[in-house]
């Protein structure tokens, strides 16, 4: 049986730690724990409102980790100078509003092709893997493979929110023939977005996914459990 990896996203331990500008919890520390319940990568969004994760934290974590860090990021010149700095494993381009609660839908490659060109041009000069946060549609798959990136996640956004069980199969359908889509095309196919314990069952018997990154559930669920269980829990359930 393949593997699915799994990369923890640890931005929300950032979250509870700048609601009272302390210095804990620790997203490092979360990450270090991750790590040594068997995740394949750590994921941070490195924002440029700096509402959770900071620059510090990013530079430290790919210090302490040894699995691959995967740094969320947007095209924007001041983040891509800061990723090139750091040098992570994998850069996932994402849009970027201001006044979302989280990441609200996949880039768009066709509207921004220009800024994404650019960003991906200057990663890659710095040796760090492209990974394009796209929504489930054939045009972005073509286009992300125009552009040159590596990997592509698949947006799981409308189908972790959808709540009849019609509108969830019909967006499931859509993901399905989008990760098929960018496997022919040659691509490492991740996924993401909304996912927890019960929604994650349907879309993991999509093969063609390779990854799945998750944040926001494991850390909800660690708060009861900790982080060390919580993300072998969600390890256990991809792998089943």
């Amino acid at each position: 049986m393949k593997k699915t990896k799994l990369g923890v996203n640890i931005d929300h331990v950032a979250t509870l730690r700048q609601a009272r500008f302390t210095r804990y919890p620790d997203p490092a520390t979360a990450a270090l724990l991750a790590q040594k319940a068997g995740c394949d990568s750590i994921v941070a969004h490195l924002r440029k409102d700096r509402r959770h994760i900071q620059k510090e934290d990013v530079f430290l974590i790919k210090d302490l980790i040894k699995v691959p860090f995967n740094l969320e990021m947007s095209t924007a010149a001041s983040i891509v100078a800061i990723a090139g700095e750091l040098g992570p494993n994998q850069a996932t381009l994402v849009p970027e509003n201001r006044k979302e609660l989280t990441t609200e839908g996949g880039i768009d490659l066709i509207k921004n092709c220009k800024k994404v060109k650019s960003a991906i041009s200057k990663l890659k000069q710095k040796n760090i893997k492209v990974s394009l946060f796209i929504d489930p549609v054939k045009n972005q798959v073509k286009a992300a493979k125009e552009l040159g990136a590596d990997i592509v996640e698949i947006n799981t956004g409308k189908f972790s929110q959808d709540s009849s069980k019609a509108a969830q199969e019909k967006e499931l359908e859509r993901i399905k023939k989008a990760a098929v889509f960018a496997k022919e095309k040659g691509f490492f196919v991740a996924a993401g977005h909304g996912l927890d314990y019960t929604n994650i069952k349907k879309i993991i018997k999509i093969d063609e996914i390779q990854e799945f990154n998750i944040g926001h559930s494991i850390i909800s669920e660690s708060v009861f459990v900790g982080l060390v269980s919580a993300t072998k829990e969600m390890i256990s359930l991809l792998n089943s």
